[in-house]
């Protein structure tokens, strides 16, 4: 599991599953693809994460077809394109590259595309930004202010030294970005094949998430912000340790609702394309906000740390491989707390920030 997917919420007080319908039996196989609305094709990519596999989408547009996310930048990804380009393309050309957001399963191939067919790439600003921000950091030393972070939240010496060696590898997963987008706003209309895809913005777990709504086919491309059986991570970086990213995405989740009419065919970023969008929209919210309560309860008891509350939030023990994803979320879901009035935190002499509720 990686830094982009979510977290099992912890096994008490967990709701019951909203009944989703999964229309397709089977996933195209490796290399292959599977129409799943008129001209929009179902195409999935191997991830060398515990999270195998993502979820692209080839949108027939005009004389050849436009992209909705890359996967990895490896050369295993790379061939997989290479025989979709010869086998199922048949040799025609990406009109342009869509990408939800910047996290490297979705745009870490979208520079070595777009150069290879000399089309553009289309993502919202904040999105892009904060991407090549990201790849900025390759090769750097991990900051001063990241170690203070981690430290704060309880972290020992062994996991601070991780950290410092670990930090720096984003850039590592994503080709070299094209030096100028095409913006994609919230709310716009672009033309696609001739249809009109309607871009709707999310926001908590990226910046600036694109997810884009066909109306006359019903179908509707979630990216990450809505996954059928994993909720998607909302955390909290040292970049804005004060941010509030779950309470962006919480609203998020009721404006997806309100706009989003009907029973769209969601095609999600990871797991499989499914019908039941607002019974999954309100299962998250749910889902979250009784999490808040565990937290909250939590913290009436006594005062604890931020790695002291993942019992609250995780059905399953956090180890090393977890640590950086589980803390930026539990974190995520104190700075909510502490928002509402509900929950104090104070700094030691050593450092280490203490959570208490509110009285």
């Amino acid at each position: 599991m990686t830094a982009m997917d979510g977290l099992e919420e912890a096994a008490t007080d967990a709701l019951p599953r909203p009944k989703l319908t999964y229309p397709f039996a089977e996933p195209p196989g490796a290399g292959g693809v599977l129409e799943v609305a008129p001209g929009v094709h179902w195409l999935r990519m191997p991830l060398p994460f515990s999270l195998q596999w993502i979820n692209l989408w080839l949108i027939e547009d005009g004389e050849g077809f436009a992209i909705v996310d890359t996967g990895v930048a490896l050369e295993q990804s790379r061939e997989h394109w290479r025989a979709v380009f010869a086998d199922v393309m048949g040799g025609r050309p990406v009109t342009r590259v869509i990408c939800t957001h910047m996290h490297p399963d979705h745009i870490g191939l979208a520079g070595w595309i777009t150069r290879k067919f000399e089309c553009r790439l289309w993502m919202s600003r904040l999105e892009y930004m904060s991407c090549r921000m990201l790849i900025a950091d390759t090769g750097r030393e991990a900051p001063e202010e990241g170690v203070k972070f981690f430290r704060a939240a309880g972290w020992d010496e062994d996991a601070l030294d991780s950290y410092r060696v670990r930090f720096g590898g984003f850039g590592k997963m994503v080709s070299r970005l094209p030096d100028s987008y095409r913006r994609l706003s919230d709310g716009e209309t672009i033309s696609i094949g001739g249809r009109d895809w309607q871009v709707v913005m999310g926001n908590g777990h990226s910046p600036e998430h694109a997810c884009l709504w066909q109306r006359d086919l019903n179908v509707f491309i979630s990216g990450d912000q809505v996954l059928p059986r994993i909720s998607s991570n909302v955390s909290v970086f040292p970049t804005e340790p004060d941010g509030d990213p779950l309470a962006d995405w919480l609203s998020s989740c009721a404006k997806l609702r309100s706009v989003i009419d009907g029973d769209p065919l969601v095609l999600p970023a990871h797991n499989e394309p499914f019908h039941g969008l607002h019974a999954r929209l309100d299962h998250l919210i749910e889902g979250h906000e009784r999490a808040l309560s565990r937290l909250h309860r939590r913290l009436t008891q006594s005062e604890k740390r931020a790695v002291d509350l993942f019992g609250a939030l995780f059905a399953r023990s956090i180890g090393k491989d977890l640590l950086n994803m589980a803390t930026g979320e539990t974190i995520a879901h104190l700075n909510c707390l502490i928002a509402r009035g509900e929950v104090q935190k104070v700094r030691g002499a050593d450092g280490v920030d203490l959570y208490r509720a509110v009285a």
